[in-house]
């Protein structure tokens, strides 16, 4: 089936990016599979991630579909773009039908983006991993793809207002090596093995990022560990 609208809103995203003059590091883009399913898992961090990750499956001519929770397709404005670009609903208390659609999507060769985290981590730094995108992988049989995504944070995030402005911001992206997901290992040793691996992306996009703080003001951005004012993991999940 034609893709009619996902095209387009990847042109205009393109459009809205040069727009705010937004620096890309990307890399590792290489590691997308070209074709087959695959299961991409990002760290999330920010309201807008999903763009970026499908960003990175461009050059692999890939289009992703994304597990997102039901409000955003219940939208009047972003619900009829979700179903049309081929999105998943997760709605949380009956969360079978998403995992059936996903499995479905995977099995006929679709790249289904995951946030294994669930929400936006308000530490910006990784919170523990639902099990959901190792056992689709599993049972669909296809690879994890994990990658990091560093500064999309400062666009927009929970708790913040957004800032659209002309700023310049770098963003960094990292993708990967696949992972295989064999059936036999057990869930939670792959999901910690995945969860390890985005850390390591997520470390190297860090230290490759340009930026730094302009004063004591802006340091909201970074975690508490590098120096910067975002609550700690503990703080965090009391908010």
């Amino acid at each position: 089936m034609a893709e009619l609208v996902y095209p387009p809103v990847i042109a205009t995203a393109r459009a809205w990016f040069k727009a705010l003059d937004l620096r890309f590091d990307i890399d590792g883009t290489e590691h997308v599979p070209q074709r087959g399913g695959a299961v991409l898992v990002s760290n999330h961090i920010s309201y807008l991630d999903f763009i970026f990750s499908g960003l990175a499956a461009l050059p692999s001519k890939r289009l992703v579909r994304f597990m997102a929770k039901d409000s955003v397709f219940r939208h009047k404005v972003s619900g009829p773009l979700m179903r049309a670009m081929k999105h998943i609903p997760v709605d949380r208390s009956k969360g079978e039908g998403a995992y059936s659609h996903a499995l479905d999507s995977l099995r006929s060769g679709e790249i289904i983006g995951v946030f294994p985290e669930a929400t936006i981590s308000r530490s910006f730094t990784l919170k523990d991993f639902k099990s959901g995108a190792v056992r689709l992988a599993q049972e669909a049989g296809v690879p994890l793809v994990p990658m990091a995504l560093w500064g999309t944070q400062r666009l927009w995030t929970k708790g913040r207002k957004r800032d659209f402005g002309r700023n310049h911001f770098p963003v960094g992206i990292r993708v990967g090596e696949p992972m295989d997901a064999p059936a036999d290992e057990p869930v939670a040793g792959l999901t910690a093995r995945l969860r390890e691996r985005v850390q390591e992306l997520l470390e190297a996009a860090q230290r490759a990022y340009p930026a730094v703080p302009k004063d004591d003001s802006d340091r909201w951005w970074l975690p508490a560990h590098m120096g910067g004012t975002a609550p700690t993991p503990s703080e965090a999940q009391s908010m």
